[in-house]
């Protein structure tokens, strides 16, 4: 169902994202390493499950695992790893294949990732190719106590050493999960290693309409043409927003109230998001609400700051905005900047 508020598992179930499944079986095939990139909502992770449910592999959440702890360890990667043991098994079955996945038995504490890594590359070995994917990849920054360094190092060996394992990673902080991953920086493990990259962008508007007509006609509701339109308008062409705007207008069969709805929900989401960045830098958030309230450039961003009582330095003012450029909150283009998401500003200037 189109409307469906969780992460979409099958391929029938998104829409008009052909092409991209295309892309991403051609990087599979092509590289053992992609890349999944799109800011928040825009529905990367369906897009990795619906694929993974096609094709041999194990999906590991990494901001789930930064969450309980504010860091990741190898014990923690592991656990997580034998944590899918039961889709491991079912797969051995599905495919009719005996092997003696040795990680699954060993305590954490004991277990080699390189190990586990080369276990994943044997059964792929007998499935043609194993894929392990990473969710919001930019988190494994926080592994161990060299920021990834060690991971990055595995997945090197992994890309030279193991060629029946793939490995996937998404990220909505693209420019974060670039510098981490280090391909042009002649110091990271991973340099010189060419990837796929496949780029989940927006709906544009027409398309955006489509996929309200879409839902609506699926769930058998009917809804007035200008209200799509409004809809489109105001939530842009984020899927995820998307979806919840139907969700709601699917209970209460009016505009209105579908769409605070859809943004008292919005407020809750994002405020964990925006407590999370702000925990970086207050400034973070004050730069968002600036560029939300009209500030779009440097120079108005700067004199906002200075009269909310939080002057900024030049050169760390031009740090902060790299930064949220980096962490997909904002694009620039002629000197003007934008909120990535238009419904953070809503919230934001309310």
């Amino acid at each position: 169902m189109l409307f469906n508020l969780r992460p979409k598992e099958r391929r029938e179930e998104i829409f008009d994202r052909e092409k991209e499944f295309e892309e991403l079986e051609k990087s599979v095939e092509r590289y053992p390493l992609t890349l999944i990139l799109g800011i928040r909502r825009v529905g990367k992770s369906s897009i990795l499950r619906a694929y993974l449910n096609e094709n041999p592999g194990i999906l590991i959440d990494c901001r789930e695992l930064y969450a309980e702890s504010g860091h990741i360890t190898r014990e923690d990667l592991i656990k997580e790893i034998q944590s899918r043991r039961g889709p491991l098994q079912r797969l051995l079955a599905k495919f009719r294949i005996k092997l003696n996945m040795r990680f699954l038995e060993v305590e954490p504490e004991k277990a080699s990732l390189r190990e586990v890594f080369r276990e994943l590359d044997r059964l792929g070995e007998e499935t043609g190719r194993f894929i392990i994917a990473f969710d919001e990849a930019q988190y494994l920054r926080f592994y161990g106590s060299r920021g990834g360094r060690e991971l990055l190092a595995l997945f090197a060996h992994a890309y030279d050493s193991l060629p029946n394992l793939r490995i996937i990673l998404t990220g909505s902080e693209v420019g974060l999960l670039h510098d981490f991953l280090g391909i042009d920086n002649y110091e990271s493990p991973l340099y010189g290693r060419v990837g796929g990259e496949i780029h989940i962008g927006p709906f544009d508007k027409e398309t955006s309409k489509a996929f309200l007509k879409a839902g609506f006609e699926e769930a058998g509701v009917k809804i007035p043409e200008e209200e799509i339109e409004k809809a489109v308008s105001i939530l842009d062409g984020i899927p995820g927003w998307l979806v919840l705007f139907g969700v709601k207008y699917m209970e209460t069969k009016d505009f209105d109230r579908a769409m605070k709805a859809t943004f008292d929900i919005a407020r809750g989401l994002l405020a964990g998001e925006l407590r999370e960045l702000e925990r970086r830098s207050r400034r973070y958030v004050q730069i968002l609400r600036a560029i939300a309230l009209g500030y779009n450039r440097w120079s108005l961003i700067r004199d906002y700051l200075t009269l909310k009582g939080t002057k900024t330095p030049e050169p760390r003012l031009y740090e902060l905005l790299k930064n949220l450029k980096k962490m997909g909150w904002v694009e620039e283009k002629n000197g003007e900047y934008k909120l990535t998401d238009p419904v953070v500003g809503i919230v934001l200037r309310n």
